[in-house]
């Protein structure tokens, strides 16, 4: 598998350190907001990336980390800590707003078919391995103590900036909107690994340390929850491209002080989501959501496949007449998987042949754009139904599409309308005598089931909900 690792700066085979395990690390979010799309399309990527590296038959564990704790609004260790700031808005405790926004993150990562990574921490859980590693880079020298704050001195580094595309004026006071001046720093380019006295007065999460009363840098949360779950070394470590400097640079600056050794091998970066402002942000107000999507009508896979039809490392264009095209693009797969009939045998040999082809796409630098391809190449193929369906559902194992299922669903709907079916009806029968039920108005909801059983509808209730079905 080729990938472009932004450590070298181009394309190179994905080789981990060892043969078949992969061990992969994904920042997570700040649960400060809600995310916005901008956000979900890095983790749509990477979720692409875990999913077609466990295709290609590796071991992979996946870390993410959330933040609830330490991000200030500049990632260049100043300005007000974002969960500070989103339990003002609100009027909550910050843990208030952690829990709230996590539950958030993840009800819109399962609409959008996001796999939850195999381990998930909370920083504020891991005030001690912060500490232990803060401890270690104090005794090896590589940090000291300013202002009642710990910095990370990076001139004992041989090389700060890694990642080919940084330049020293980037920290220039001025130049970028989110640097202010510390003067508590020996170097313009060091940064916090723990915060005491100059961060101190309404910060409302602080423990004890051996530097005082304080709480962790923002850099320091990802590079010791990684090494906490996945070891002294990581094979792949994802994020938004915004990542790379300063938090990576640091990251690996930190990491690799600490453990004597290079830390991770390839580094995985995507690009913006952009509007017609710029690059999406939250910091621009009213922001698009998941939530936002489906109050306007659009299934959230259609924004995973939106995503999908681009390249991870170019910039993406979101516009609601693109989506409205990849909606129509969406139901028109659909339409075509539901008209297929599951019947006869798998033909391997074709089979393997699309397989050949799906993973040669993929292996090119994941280009998901000619994975969707690879889709529409199996439905044009010369080849019987059920060796289609199989392709399909084999390749949505990575595109998280629910392709099969949506076709089903389609299927079925079709089926109720040759029979006459009203579904409308149906469902308004279904809505109202559950609501009679919910008032204990019994009459009300017999004289529904009596009408519904009139219409030949078995109702079912089950811990998913209730569905029906036709009885002739």
């Amino acid at each position: 598998m080729i990938l472009y690792n932004t450590l070298g700066n181009e394309k190179q085979e994905f080789i981990p350190f060892e043969s078949n395990r992969v061990r992969m690390y994904t920042c997570g979010p700040t649960v400060y907001h809600y995310a916005h799309i901008g956000n979900l399309r890095t983790y749509i990527m990477e979720d692409v990336l875990e999913k077609y590296l466990r295709y290609s038959g590796y071991d992979v564990t996946r870390v993410m980390n959330i933040t609830d704790v330490g991000h200030l609004s500049s990632d260049a260790d100043t300005g007000e800590d974002k969960m500070l700031k989103g339990a003002k808005r609100e009027k909550k405790t910050v843990l208030e707003i952690a829990q709230f926004y996590t539950d958030a993150f993840f009800e819109d990562c399962k609409k959008l078919n996001i796999k939850t990574p195999d381990v998930v921490e909370p920083a504020t859980n891991c005030i001690e391995e912060f500490i232990e590693m803060v401890s270690v880079l104090l005794e090896k020298e590589y940090a000291y103590i300013s202002g009642g704050n710990v910095y990370f001195d990076t001139s004992k580094l041989d090389k700060y900036y890694v990642f080919g595309n940084q330049k020293e004026e980037d920290l220039e006071v001025g130049v970028r909107e989110d640097v202010e001046e510390d003067l508590a720093k020996r170097n313009k380019t060091d940064f916090v690994l723990w915060f005491t006295k100059s961060k101190f007065d309404s910060q409302e999460l602080k423990w004890e340390s051996p530097w005082g009363l304080g709480y962790p840098g923002w850099h320091i949360e990802c590079s010791s929850i990684s090494i906490k779950h996945l070891g002294e070394y990581c094979d792949i470590h994802c994020g938004g491209v915004d990542n790379a400097f300063p938090h990576h640079t640091n990251e690996i600056a930190q990491s690799e002080a600490y453990l004597g050794h290079q830390w991770c091998k390839h580094w995985f970066h995507v690009l913006h989501l952009l509007d017609r402002r710029g690059k999406m942000s939250k910091s621009k107000g009213e922001f698009l959501t998941v939530s936002l999507l489906e109050e306007k009508g659009y299934n959230p896979l259609a924004y995973r496949m939106f995503c999908l039809q681009s390249h991870y490392r170019k910039p993406l264009m979101f516009d609601f007449d693109i989506l409205d095209n990849t909606v129509t693009a969406y139901n028109k797969l659909v339409s075509r998987i539901a008209n297929l009939k599951n019947d006869g045998e798998v033909d391997t040999n074709v089979a393997n042949e699309y397989i050949a082809k799906f993973k040669e796409n993929m292996d090119n630098d994941l280009n998901t754009s000619l994975g969707l391809t690879s889709l529409y190449d199996v439905l044009k193929a010369k080849t019987n139904d059920k060796t289609k369906l199989y392709l399909i559902e084999d390749f949505d194992k990575v595109l998280s599409l629910d392709l099969i299922a949506a076709a089903d669903k389609l299927r079925a709907e079709n089926e109720q309308k040759s029979l006459g079916v009203d579904t409308e009806k149906i469902e308004e029968l279904i809505a109202k005598r559950q609501e009679a039920r919910a008032n204990k108005d019994w009459a009300t909801a017999d004289a529904i089931r009596d009408e519904l059983n009139a219409m030949h509808v078995v109702v079912k209730d089950s811990k998913d909900g209730i569905t029906w079905e036709i009885q002739q």
